[in-house]
């Protein structure tokens, strides 16, 4: 029974073969798009196996001896690696396709290029089955697992089944035409399709080029400061307190959290165990206690410290 990880190493495998696979069956057949199909999908598997190393190194951070040895050196944890590298993946993937799109179109303009049909078909075929394949596995293999890693890299096996068949669609119509009075279309086949992948493929990393950006730059997520502040009036209200400051981002999987409670001057002592009890109420009343959520509760009676 493979677990979620020995999935993901098989997913990447695959990848990566099929991208050597395409880059070779490229240059043999003369096809721009079978070769940008290739490179996207090694550029997409080298990010994706770098972004599992970070998850994994957020993972084991949690560990003792890792954080005996990493701790000194990054105090603040690794949440920030992630919108970096779902940034940088983001990036290239929106690069390349923008490359290969001018590349297309001066192509076209250009009168197209010969391509040898079977070769491409073959490919074509090969891998639209593999992809079905490896989408079908890690989807029944979720049901089991209920992983969201699994969950995007079984949608992203489907996108790419159905992108591969759309090259199929294109040689099959390239093939076809040869040796009949549309035979002049035939050098405009591979120029003409590898536009409109590249059409298709540029605006799928936007939204998480945007959301890495929002994370790197501390953009507060207003859905979570509306609960911080919701749960923050509620506690000042029964303790008495004159109101709060709520600073909160999200850095990749992880919510940063500094709330400050504004305590009138003069107000009853209390115990260190008081103050803490109101801490884990207020802790509670938020949620999303584990090792992602970093919670900071201070109480003053200084606005100015809580600026």
């Amino acid at each position: 029974m493979r677990s979620e990880q020995s999935i993901l190493r098989l997913s990447i495998a695959v990848t990566f073969a099929l991208a050597g696979f395409g880059v070779i069956f490229g240059v043999l057949t003369g096809s721009s798009s079978i070769i940008f199909d290739g490179i996207y999908s090694a550029m997409d598997a080298s990010m994706t196996m770098l972004a599992l190393l970070v998850s994994r190194l957020i993972t084991q951070s949690l560990a003792e001896r890792t954080q005996a040895r990493l701790r000194p050196h990054f105090t603040m944890g690794f949440w920030h690696l992630e919108p970096m590298v779902l940034g940088l993946s983001g990036s290239l993937l929106i690069g390349a396709a923008g490359y290969a799109l001018v590349t297309a179109v001066s192509s076209l303009m250009a009168g197209g290029r010969d391509l040898a049909f079977g070769q491409a078909i073959l490919y074509a075929v090969i891998t639209v089955v593999t992809a079905a394949a490896m989408a079908l596995y890690g989807r029944r293999a979720n049901r089991r697992i209920g992983s969201m890693f699994l969950e995007l890299d079984a949608k992203a096996w489907a996108i790419s089944a159905a992108m591969t068949g759309a090259l199929l669609t294109a040689f099959g119509f390239g093939w076809a035409i040869q040796g009949t009075a549309w035979d002049w279309m035939s050098p405009y086949v591979d120029p003409a399709i590898l536009a409109v992948v590249s059409l298709v493929v540029l605006p799928m990393p936007i939204p998480t080029v945007r959301q890495a950006l929002a994370d790197i730059l501390l953009v507060t997520p207003q859905d979570l400061k509306s609960h911080v502040d919701r749960v923050a009036r509620a506690a000042a209200a029964r303790h008495g307190f004159l109101g709060h400051r709520a600073y909160v981002a999200r850095v990749g999987r992880g919510r940063q959290i500094e709330l400050f409670f504004i305590v009138p001057q003069g107000a009853p002592a209390r115990t260190l165990e008081e103050w803490d009890a109101i801490r884990d109420e207020v802790g509670d009343q938020i949620g999303d206690e584990g090792p992602d959520r970093w919670l900071t509760i201070a109480f003053t009676t200084d606005p100015e410290w809580a600026s």
